[in-house]
This record gives C-alpha cells, sequence and structure tokens, in this order.
C-alpha cells in the first residue's frame, strides 16, 4: 500500500494492517505488528525524505513455515542523508526508542538501500525469538 509522507500515513498503514491480519495471525503477534508498523512508517516520516508523489511504501507478506508464519513488514522512503541508528534516549526524552522498540518485538530488523532509497524491514519469527541483528544492505 502507498501512504502519504505524512503521520496520518502511520495512522492508514497501522488499521490496513490490523483489518487485513485480524483473522490471520495471533493477537499478540497483531498487537506487536501493528506497534513496529507505526514506528517504521513514524521514522520514515520524521527522518527520510519521500518517494517521488510525496508517498511512502508498505507492504507485509506472510509466509507458512514448518514452525508456522512468519510475517515480514516493509517500509520504503526516499532515504535519508545516513542510515537508521539506535540511539540512547535519556528517560526524559520524547523519542529516540523507536528502533529499540523494533529490535524488541521482531525476531530482526534491517535496511535495504537501492537507487531509488531505502527499505526498513523487520521480521517475525514464528517461534517468537527475538534477536537484536540488524542487516544493512546496499
Amino acid at each position: 500500500m502507498v501512504v502519504p509522507h505524512h503521520a496520518t500515513g502511520a495512522r492508514r498503514a497501522r488499521h490496513r494492517l490490523a483489518d487485513e491480519l485480524a483473522d490471520v495471525v495471533p493477537p499478540t503477534l497483531l498487537a506487536d505488528l501493528v506497534a513496529v508498523l507505526a514506528e517504521l512508517v513514524g521514522n520514515a516520516v520524521r527522518h527520510a525524505d519521500p518517494l517521488p508523489g510525496g508517498v511512502v511504501r508498505v507492504a507485509w507478506r506472510l509466509r507458512t513455515t514448518a514452525g508456522g508464519q512468519t510475517v515480514q513488514l516493509r517500509v520504503t522512503d526516499g532515504g535519508a542523508a545516513s542510515g537508521p541508528l539506535m540511539r540512547v534516549a535519556n528517560p526524559d526524552a520524547v523519542d529516540g526508542r523507536g528502533l529499540h522498540i523494533i529490535s524488541g518485538l521482531a525476531s530482526r530488523w534491517g535496511v535495504e538501500r537501492d537507487g531509488l532509497g531505502q527499505s526498513v524491514w523487520a521480521e517475525f519469527d514464528p517461534t517468537g525469538v527475538t534477536r537484536s541483528d540488524l542487516v544493512v544492505a546496499g
């Protein structure tokens, strides 16, 4: 789906994801997916340029494996001067925790760059095991 490069884009993406996957994945996984997608889109809006047309592309993919369903979320934007970096947020800070949330909920996440921009993805493993592997390709 394509959403505006604006705060409303995260809301649209969350609602569509929740509507489409409500009967497909367990409620606890859906809550994690919605939280991570909101962070990914929010980060794209705050820190990256839009794609042509002032938009951000949002996608998700479900794959069935022997262990259950694997879900991958992907947000593609026009890129930024620097890639996503985990920051240390002081307890009073109002931001700086998004990538920590993604890292804590997803099994793994990473960044892929090409000539058009960058995609930040997060994958959820059916085993529920989380790993903080940052994969950067480009």
